[in-house]
């Protein structure tokens, strides 16, 4: 416990899912988490369930304008950001015959587009020290029939990281992506059962992981325990993409 004690965090896309419970188990190690949705009710809900020092914001994260605005907030209010956490993201299906100008456009815009000026708005904010995590996906290193354009996006963000970390270790700041493969969502549970165990078939611990599995990385990466790890991707796909 407290292992962000006195740490000001922020995560885009923080109510629902994974970025829930990385908002949860951030404000249990003692860091004052700032988390976002575009929906107020999904900020209702997910600010009762957290325990801690919660601090919801309404934005729509694909906007520039709404980066700035959340930022001029925190830094009113915090005056710093310790740790960054980008999950904000969408995935949509479409075969290289479908793929329309707009079905690229809004993935790259929330994927790629979204994490850069977030991160480009926050730095400001950020001293020696600070830990940026990336929530990336296993599809940025295997084809999914469907979804090119959202596993592209994925592989960018990769890329990110590693130039990113270049760019700016000399400022003590530390840029890692956490990569999940399948995750017991609420989506995921309301998927058919012949679907959920086809995609349970292919992993071998032979199960789904939970969305707090998932921020258990998330802290060890935002935390001071990985102070020598940057650049990286870890893996949460329960051996997936290595057997």
């Amino acid at each position: 416990m407290n292992r962000l004690e006195n740490k000001v965090a922020l995560v885009l896309g923080g109510a629902k899912g994974i970025g829930l419970a990385i908002s949860q188990r951030f404000a249990r190690e003692g860091a004052t988490t700032w988390f976002t949705s575009r929906r107020s009710e999904d900020l209702e809900t997910a600010s009762q369930t957290i325990t801690g020092n919660a601090r919801p914001l309404r934005a729509d994260v694909s906007q520039l304008s709404e980066l700035t605005r959340i930022i001029d907030v925190i830094n009113g209010e915090s005056g710093q950001i310790d740790v960054l956490v980008i999950n904000a993201g969408m995935a949509e299906y479409a075969t290289l015959d479908d793929v329309t100008p707009a079905h690229f456009d809004s993935i790259f815009n929330l994927n790629v587009r979204s994490p850069l000026f977030a991160l480009q708005a926050a730095l400001p904010l950020m001293k020696a020290g600070t830990s940026v995590v990336l929530i990336g996906s296993i599809a940025d290193v295997i084809g999914t029939r469907g979804y090119g354009v959202y596993g592209a996006s994925k592989a960018a963000l990769r890329s990110f990281a590693r130039t990113w970390t270049g760019e700016l270790a000399a400022r003590g700041i530390r840029i890692n992506v956490v990569a999940p493969g399948p995750v017991d969502t609420e989506m995921m549970q309301a998927a058919s059962e012949e679907l959920r165990n086809g995609i349970i078939s292919t992993i071998p611990l032979a199960r789904m992981a939970t969305t707090e599995e998932v921020a258990n990385v998330a802290l060890f990466l935002a935390s001071d325990e990985s102070s020598y790890v940057a650049g990286a991707e870890i893996c949460v796909d329960g051996g997936l993409t290595q057997v």
